[in-house]
């Protein structure tokens, strides 16, 4: 069984993320198929809409918390791969069909779409807070939302659908019968327009985000080393056992308040 699946309609896209068992967690596997399959769809010439989903209860619960401890390494195995969605080169729209849970790594896949369609069911979450882990919040993916609601979700707050639909981050909030045709009406509205219209209008609209400063870029690195990070194996461990997390904290006590300052870009 293939982890991620595609089919065309058209000059459209769809990708689902096929690990139902694992609630379409981020394995090395599926990443390397992802970055696959997003770069293919970057040169395809004949296909101008993606739409991107997954099979079952989940649409991406985030990175796959067994594979990473057997890894021992945050985010488990590093992958080398061009991600096209991921690094920002992908000049196509993308339609996030969010089929339920959205955590961690799955919440920012929803983020770097540009139109979301998501069922009444669908929860988000920030979840590396909760892992030790510096996360998406501090690499722009939450600079879009107002910042007492980015704090919120940075600190590791579940979020229903109804709730983001109410606040703008989603577009559409559907009945699970009516989640790929709604994001199907979307693409084809998007392939009526003039193309290069629809090609400028994306880029132009992606350009407006806010994005993080390589200053801050850089204070993210440092943070992520600041810690004992035998919590992070501790938070994996715990989640693969299925019980409450025991934190140690700072080795040294002090090590709190040297907190590393953000220099100037």
């Amino acid at each position: 069984m293939a982890v991620v699946e595609t089919e065309t309609h058209g000059q459209i896209l769809v990708v689902r993320m096929n690990r139902p068992e694992r609630l379409n967690a981020l394995n090395h596997e599926m990443r390397l198929e992802l970055a696959r399959i997003w770069s293919a769809f970057r040169t395809d010439e004949k296909l101008e809409v993606a739409i991107l989903t997954g099979t079952g209860r989940g649409f991406c619960a985030g990175e796959d918390m067994k594979e990473s401890l057997a890894d021992k390494s945050p985010g488990g195995r590093q992958i080398n791969a061009e991600n096209p969605f991921n690094d920002g080169s992908l000049e196509k729209p993308v339609i996030a069909a969010v089929n339920g849970f959205a955590m961690g790594g799955g919440f920012m896949l929803v983020e770097r779409t540009d139109l979301r369609v998501a069922v009444h069911e669908a929860v988000f979450e920030v979840s590396e807070a909760k892992r030790w882990l510096l996360g998406g919040y501090n690499h722009g993916h939450l600079a879009n939302l107002a910042y007492p609601i980015a704090m919120e979700m940075a600190l590791g707050f579940r979020f229903t659908a109804e709730r983001f639909h109410q606040l703008g981050f989603i577009n559409r909030l559907v009945a699970p019968e009516a989640l790929l045709p709604t994001a199907m009406e979307m693409a084809r509205h998007m392939l009526t327009l003039p193309p290069a219209a629809r090609v400028n209008t994306i880029h132009m609209m992606r350009r407006m985000r806010p994005s993080p400063t390589p200053a801050q870029q850089r204070l993210a690195a440092r943070l992520h080393k600041h810690g004992d990070k035998s919590d992070l194996l501790e938070s994996r461990a715990a989640f693969a056992e299925k019980r409450a997390p025991h934190f140690k904290g700072w080795l040294d006590p002090a090590d709190r308040y040297r907190m590393p300052e953000m220099d100037q870009d």
